[in-house]
């Protein structure tokens, strides 16, 4: 069962070692643009949720953009974003199945978090946790006990995440 995780955003590892291996390997991690906004949503009801398309939707009508991208060769490799379903919540994130591996997913949770410490959060809640032990290892997530479903206990289709 999934639970919710709580950071502590004053206590961010370095940024530059995240972002150095997937630049080794052609990638790029950035703001999102408002004119990519159907590109990334498009993109990422194809590869992951229609959920998650719904909360990019979110991300990329803030201003500036509460969702960062990897991209490689003009292309999608990954997102991230904030901000989305409730105020200081990571994700949804998610990185392109053939290019898992190369630290595009903690590059992105990193580059994330900095963000969000600049927009003035002390703690970041990352929602309904899926891969806890990475969050714990790369950021120290620590798990926040009896959180699911919490926010979304009413929500439409909770029985299809329960069963994912």
């Amino acid at each position: 069962m999934p639970q919710d995780m709580l950071v502590k955003l004053y206590a961010l590892p370095a940024l530059e070692p995240f972002l150095a291996r997937p630049r080794q390997n052609g990638i790029t991690i950035r703001r999102g643009l408002a004119p990519e906004k159907h590109i990334i949503t498009n993109w990422v009801r194809e590869h992951f949720y229609d959920r998650w398309a719904s909360e990019c939707d979110i991300a990329m009508g803030h201003m500036p953009p509460s969702c960062f991208l990897a991209t490689q060769d003009g292309r999608i490799a990954g997102f991230a974003c904030f901000d989305c379903t409730a105020r200081a919540f990571f994700g949804p994130t998610g990185v392109d199945e053939s290019l898992r591996g190369m630290g595009i997913g903690a590059a992105l949770l990193v580059t994330t978090l900095y963000a969000m410490r600049e927009t003035g959060y002390g703690y970041a809640i990352i929602a309904a946790a899926g891969p806890t032990e990475f969050y714990r290892k790369t950021i120290g997530a620590m798990p926040i006990e009896d959180s699911f479903p919490g926010v979304y206990h009413d929500m439409l289709g909770i029985q299809d995440l329960l069963l994912e």
